[in-house]
C-alpha cells in the first residue's frame, strides 16, 4: 500500500506540518522520534490501515517537510502544535510516540484540561531517561555539521552510530531523509537549531524530568511503552518510574531491538502495537 501525497495541518501559532494519512477508521496519530521523521513510520501506517484505523504520521515542526520555528523549539511548542492537530483530526485518536514523539504526547496530556486522546503508546521512552543514550544521539546529530557529499557518506554516517544493525545494500530511501543546499551537499532534513533551542532553552528531556513526571501522573488513558530490548535510553529503573507514575500501563519488549524499535523490528512492534489498541481502543 503505497502512501499519498502529504496533506497538511496548522500549528499552535499558525505553523504549516506535513503528515502522511492513510486508511479509515479510528484515528492514530504517529509522532517520531527527534531527527525523524513521518517517514520513520511508514510500514507501521500501512499496517495500522490493514487492520481499520487512520494512520496520521506527522512531521514535528523542524522536521521533515513542516516548517521551522521562528521563535525557537521546546516541548511546549511540540505539544501546542499536537494539541493543534488533535483538534483539526477531531475525536479522541489513540497518540503512538517514540521518543521525542512521547515526551510531546506525555506534555500535551499533561496540560489537557479535558480529554485529548483514547489511548497512548510510548515507544522508547519514559520519564527518566539513561544520559549516556541522549549523549550519543546528540553526537551523531552534531557529527555532521557541513553536511555530507553523498547519500553513501550519509549511509556511512549511521552505519558507524547504529553499529548493532547492519548497513543496508539499498540506501535509496536514506535520500528522503537529507537536503540538499544550494553548495550541493546534503543535510539532515531538520533544523540545526532543533539541536540549540533556537534562541530558547534547548530542549533537553533530562532537565525536564520533573514536568514529564507530573505530566504522567495525569494520564488516565489506557498507556503502552513499547521498549527495546537493546535500548540505550530506557533502562529498567525508567520502567519501575513510569509504573509508579501510572500504575495501569502495560509493558512490552522487542527482542533484538534498539532506540529505534519501529526502525530495527517492525512486525514485532506493529504487533504489540495493534493488539494494544485493538483492546483498549477498537475499530
Amino acid at each position: 500500500m503505497k502512501l499519498p501525497e502529504p496533506c497538511w495541518y496548522e500549528g499552535k501559532d499558525g505553523a504549516r506540518l506535513a503528515a502522511d494519512s492513510i486508511g479509515a477508521g479510528p484515528p492514530v496519530l504517529l509522532l517520531h522520534g527527534g531527527g525523524q521523521t513521518r517517514g520513520s513510520w511508514r510500514r507501521a501506517a500501512q499496517a495500522l490501515a490493514a487492520r481499520g484505523y487512520h494512520a496520521v504520521a506527522l512531521d514535528a515542526r523542524g522536521h521533515g517537510d513542516s516548517d521551522w520555528a521562528t521563535d525557537g523549539y521546546g516541548f511546549d511548542v511540540f505539544a501546542g502544535d499536537l494539541r493543534a492537530v488533535i483538534d483539526q483530526v477531531g475525536g479522541r485518536p489513540a497518540l503512538v510516540g517514540a521518543s521525542l514523539g512521547g515526551l510531546t504526547a506525555l506534555m500535551a496530556l499533561g496540560m489537557a484540561e479535558r480529554p485529548i486522546a483514547s489511548a497512548l503508546v510510548l515507544v522508547d521512552i519514559t520519564t527518566r531517561i539513561e544520559p549516556r543514550g541522549v549523549e550519543a544521539i546528540h553526537a551523531f546529530m552534531t557529527a555532521n555539521p557541513d553536511g555530507f557529499a553523498s547519500v553513501e557518506e550519509a549511509a556511512d554516517a549511521v552505519a558507524r552510530y547504529m553499529t548493532d544493525r547492519p548497513r543496508p545494500a539499498n540506501i535509496a530511501g536514506l535520500r528522503r531523509n537529507l537536503r540538499e543546499r544550494a553548495d550541493g551537499r546534503l543535510h539532515w532534513h531538520w533544523d540545526p537549531d532543533f539541536l540549540t533551542g533556537g534562541g530558547r532553552e534547548r530542549p533537553d528531556p533530562n532537565s525536564m524530568m520533573e514536568s514529564f513526571e507530573a505530566a504522567a501522573r495525569r494520564v488516565s488513558i489506557p498507556t503502552l511503552l513499547v521498549r527495546g530490548e537493546h535500548s540505550n535510553i530506557v533502562s529498567d529503573a525508567g520502567v519501575g518510574r513510569l509504573r509508579e507514575l501510572i500504575p495501569a500501563a502495560e509493558i512490552a519488549e522487542v527482542r533484538g531491538a534498539g532506540h529505534m524499535v519501529a526502525g530495527d523490528a517492525n512486525t514485532p512492534f506493529a504487533d504489540a502495537m495493534i493488539g494494544f489498541l485493538e483492546r483498549v481502543y477498537p475499530v
